[in-house]
């Protein structure tokens, strides 16, 4: 009997793997790099818009959406480039770090001289859009040129037509760069350093990573004559980053000079914004926070007189200020007899630092933070109030804050917000907001009232007039030059977002408000003290110039609240 053949199955072949090339890893470590230096670029420009433009969602989302755009055409336009890939990246990265070192410096110098930054602001995120979306492009050219030169035959090219793992690197590494670097930025960069000398930082960086790269592991790549292109471009690049490194102290001297003129007194940056007083020897000083006009000394007892006197008509022994670190406020509530504790909550402790050690200050206040019966609470006002325990009711609540056409403080001015007030308001307590200019921006100011009363709050609008008050250099100034509702001449400087002077008036809207149906009286307590600038007359007057700026057609705005803000810059 013969026996079947008995047919063996066929060997398995293993093939030894493809280790990657050792260019990869250099090449993912740049990448990391750059992703993080291109994200603080993004994050630079955005907060240098918000603070010098206003309207922080507006520039985030003009930011964002032409840079993202702007990388697809750049990433289009790589493609030209690949057959140079490894000069055509030194050059790209020499550029980005460039464009997007000096973006913050230019951006500012826009705002200080020529007073619009808008253009360069599209300008500057189109350009580093570009510049970013070619950069993956060119490194994936750069890698599989390497591996195929690494392993030469079928196997080098079965590694370089695999591009599906090395975009995935690629992408890892650019993500978690971003990562790095939008954390940096809040936390290392911006604090220690600064928006401007920040910025230069990280394009040196961007430079370094870049042109190492290129210069180290794909010289074999370049021409004599572009290897001496890129070695001068990055020291060009570095050079001109290193010579603003060193100036920018000075150019940020200057720069203040032309926002606020010559008179700069102090100007120090705490951990949450830039203050700067300013004004002429002998004179009052002027507050501005941001570059936002906060207080003004020529009219500041105008408008906190308004804003503290009408709201102390009742009981007034507990009094809670939200905002007002510049104390202000607070020299008017204890010039009423009968108030017993004064609770300021403010944010940022350099201002109230400020407000209790500069001399122009402390003078201007009358030394409010001397008092025994102040007390300050270094925190934000939603979270305070949210913490506040119910035994804690105050007579009169008066909210200091900055104006409500900025989006960042929509929360301070969000129905939650002042249901969180009504809540710590004692039985038959007052409530009184400033609310911005009823006649430069009637819309804000009634959807401040609208959202009042959707907190169950029943109010009064009123305003108050000054004297060509003091032009800001920042977003939230309702008493721009060209909407005085008053007559005369005057001198100023600037080009409309430098400050000046003048002799036309401007007004503050304010609402009183009681957890009632009825609204409150409007009027002053028979025991108050003796004002400069307010009597009855005056809020009667301000009563019916606030009314007029209501919509005639009784349309009114709905309210603000947390998830729907409704106040534009």
């Amino acid at each position: 009997m013969i026996d079947p053949p008995v047919t063996l199955p066929p060997k398995r072949v293993t093939r030894a793997p493809v280790r990657p090339s050792p260019v990869r890893y250099p090449v993912l470590v740049v990448v990391f790099v750059c992703a993080a230096c291109g994200l603080v670029y993004e994050l630079e420009l955005v907060a240098l818009a918000a603070y010098l433009i206003g309207d922080s969602v507006t520039q985030a989302s003009v930011v964002l959406s032409l840079m993202v755009f702007a990388m697809g055409v750049g990433s289009l336009l790589a493609k030209r480039l690949r057959c140079r890939a490894a000069v055509a990246f030194g050059l790209v990265e020499g550029g980005l770090a460039l464009v997007g070192g000096c973006s913050a410096l230019v951006l500012y110098a826009a705002f200080a001289w020529i007073g619009e930054a808008r253009y360069v602001l599209v300008g500057f995120s189109l350009a580093i859009g570009v510049l970013i979306g070619a950069e993956i492009p060119l490194l994936m050219s750069l890698i599989q040129k390497a591996e195929s030169a690494r392993a030469p035959g079928a196997r080098g090219k079965e590694c370089a037509r695999d591009p599906a793992g090395t975009v995935a690197e690629l992408f890892a590494a650019d993500y978690v760069g971003a990562l790095v670097g939008g954390l940096a930025f809040p936390f290392l960069l911006l604090p220690w350093l600064g928006q401007l000398t920040g910025a230069l930082v990280t394009g040196a960086v961007n430079a370094v990573a870049g042109g190492g790269l290129v210069l180290w592991l794909f010289r074999r790549d370049l021409s004599p004559g572009s290897r001496a292109l890129l070695i001068a471009a990055n020291v060009t690049v570095l050079a001109v980053l290193a010579t603003a490194t060193v100036l920018v102290d000075d150019f940020e001297r200057a720069a203040r000079r032309a926002v606020y003129g010559d008179s700069v007194r102090v100007a120090v940056h705490t951990d949450l914004q830039e203050v700067v007083v300013t004004g002429g020897p002998g004179g009052p000083p002027d507050l501005f926070v941001d570059g936002r006009l906060r207080a003004g000394g020529r009219d500041e007892r105008r408008y906190h007189e308004a804003l503290v006197h009408p709201a102390m008509t009742g009981r007034h022994a507990r009094v809670l200020i939200i905002g007002g670190g510049d104390g202000l406020a607070a020299r008017e509530v204890l010039r009423h007899p009968g108030v017993r504790s004064v609770t300021v909550v403010e944010r940022d402790p350099g201002v109230v630092r400020l407000a209790r050690t500069n001399p122009e200050l402390t003078a201007l206040n009358g030394h409010a933070y001397r008092d025994p019966r102040v007390r300050v609470a270094v925190a934000d006002a939603f979270h305070w109030l949210r913490g506040a325990t119910e035994g804690g009711r105050y007579d009169v609540i008066v909210s200091d804050l900055p104006d409500p056409g900025i989006s960042t403080g929509a929360k301070w001015y969000s129905q939650e917000f002042y249901g969180l007030a009504s809540r710590v308001l004692a039985d038959g307590g007052r409530l009184v907001v400033h609310a911005g200019s009823a006649s430069a921006r009637p819309r804000t100011f009634w959807t401040v009232d609208a959202t009042l009363r959707a907190a169950g709050l029943a109010t009064r609008p009123y305003s108050a007039r000054g004297r060509g008050a003091r032009v800001g250099a920042g977003p939230d100034r309702a008493e721009r030059a060209d909407r005085f509702t008053g007559t005369g001449t005057g001198t100023g400087t600037g080009t409309g977002t430098g400050t000046g002077t003048g002799t036309g008036t401007a007004d503050w809207g304010y609402l009183l408000a009681v957890a009632d149906t009825y609204p409150p009286d409007l009027g002053l307590a028979p025991d108050a003290p003796r004002l400069r600038s307010l009597t009855a007359d005056d809020l009667a007057a301000g009563a019916r110039a606030a009314e007029a700026t209501r919509d005639p057609r009784g349309a009114g705005p709905p309210p603000s609240t947390l998830v729907h803000p409704r106040y534009g810059g």
